[in-house]
């Protein structure tokens, strides 16, 4: 595999490894949801959980829509939910993956 897709899966993969970020994506599993909403989700400051959202932007995760004064933030990778689903499976010796 050329390094440069090692590289932008690495970058991928890290810009989810933060359980801000996880809690983030997974209220973005039920649907978009605006900033002051997955803030208070968190519990961290505006400040924060626009860095975050930049970071899962960035990486291809979610995606954003601007509507009025409000920014709408949505999963842009759908399978992002099975993913993290395999992942969860792994705690488990017998269940095997998806």
């Amino acid at each position: 595999m050329a390094t440069q897709s090692i590289d932008r899966r690495v970058r991928s993969i890290k810009a989810l490894a933060h359980p801000a970020r996880l809690q983030i994506v997974q209220a973005l599993e039920d649907g978009p949801r605006c900033v002051s909403e997955l803030q208070a989700m968190v519990g961290s400051d505006m400040s924060t959980v626009s860095k975050h959202l930049v970071l899962l932007r960035e990486a291809g995760w979610v995606s954003c829509e601007k509507t009025g004064l409000q920014v709408h933030y949505r999963l842009a990778c759908v399978c992002l939910a099975t993913f993290l689903r395999c992942i969860d499976s792994l705690d488990s010796p017998d269940s095997g993956c998806c």
